[in-house]
């Protein structure tokens, strides 16, 4: 499950009704003692026990859409961190990006000008910056790899249904 991809998903379709689907995954977590969450009905959160937890554990947020017509309940799955190791991230490159775009603006304007711009070398740093953000984040997702592995079997087990991530 580790690759380039910063935050993995999934989806599936399933031949149940949302509620029969909402009370399965609740009852689950409930019985599970490797697992805590939060399941609401159109809303699910599998964690790691808090003991076990540290700063690039994973968690496994699901979006639960029922289709009444059909009974089946589609799901979206997101892998990542807590949201507020993913906010920091988030936040970094918001921030690079928005440096970048005003260092390059002044720089450019000086180069009108035709006064030196040497500002404009701030960019590449920024882009370093930017660069060890990414490898951060992957090292943080190869540290909390075999945590999602588990989560990701458990909910694999739930349903006996093999789901792909993309």
């Amino acid at each position: 499950m580790s690759s380039f991809r910063i935050r993995p998903r999934f989806r599936e379709e399933l031949p149940l009704k949302g509620s029969d689907y909402v009370h399965q995954l609740k009852a689950a977590i409930d019985a599970s003692t490797e697992f805590t969450g939060m399941v609401s009905d159109n809303y699910a959160v599998i964690k790691i026990p808090s003991e076990e937890r540290h700063y690039w554990s994973p968690q496994l947020a699901l979006t639960i859409e029922p289709y009444e017509e059909k009974e089946a309940v589609f799901i979206r799955g997101l892998y990542g961190p807590k949201p507020s190791v993913w906010a920091v991230f988030f936040m970094s490159y918001a921030a690079l990006g928005v440096l970048s775009l005003f260092v390059g603006v002044f720089g450019l304007s000086q180069i009108m000008l035709k006064k030196p711009a040497p500002i404009l070398w701030l960019i590449p740093a920024f882009a370093v910056v930017a660069l060890v953000l990414y490898l951060i984040a992957q090292a943080g997702q190869k540290v909390g790899a075999e945590q999602m592995f588990r989560i990701h079997h458990f909910y694999e087990g739930l349903f006996k249904d093999k789901v792909k991530i993309s």
